[in-house]
């Protein structure tokens, strides 16, 4: 077994070599516009998975992807020539989704936009329910008299205290002691 850090050298310039081997010497009609985005090697350096995108309709790709195939010889002996290694790997190639998933990222990134034109088209003109800000602030004074007020008589009725009992005063007459 190897390093993956070798894997991954080797993976970078298979890509280059099939990229540079497809431009350079295949003359296929078949093959369209391909655009090599990937190459994975296994760690024993037997196989490789090289992905690729093509551009134009189901039509292009299928014949991109038989040209590939046929092509798959010659790619592998370039491959073998200038990387030097002791065993060619094996070279299968995968059409890569990383563009059919941009685009239905795109799609939904359209999607949400046009929701949120509506809801923004939607709020124009409008008011809040309630007030523009429910929170109270502590700084208003009239808040924390009523919030003292009825702390004083929470604990004056139903004998409430602190928790952690460390009290000096009752709790039964706490009205009293304040």
């Amino acid at each position: 077994m190897t390093d993956n850090a070798r894997a991954r050298k080797l993976a970078d310039r298979i890509q280059v070599v099939v990229a540079e081997t497809l431009d350079r010497r295949i003359k296929d009609p078949r093959l369209g516009f391909v655009t090599i985005t990937d190459a994975r090697v296994t760690g024993d350096l037997r196989e490789a998975t090289v992905f690729y995108t093509v551009y134009g309709d189901d039509e292009e790709r299928a014949a991109s992807a038989a040209a590939l195939e046929s092509a798959k010889g010659v790619l592998r002996s370039e491959v073998g020539r200038q990387t030097g290694v002791r065993f060619t790997p094996t070279l299968a190639f995968v059409p890569d989704a990383l563009p059919d998933n941009a685009r239905t990222i795109e799609d939904l990134l359209d999607k949400a936009r046009a929701k949120d034109a509506e809801v923004r088209e939607v709020s124009t003109g409008k008011t809040y329910a309630g007030d523009a800000d429910p929170y109270r602030k502590p700084d208003d004074e009239g808040d924390e008299e009523d919030a003292a007020g009825t702390a004083e008589a929470a604990g004056a009725a139903g004998g409430v205290g602190r928790a952690g009992g460390n009290d000096d005063t009752d709790d039964t007459d706490g009205a009293a002691a304040k």
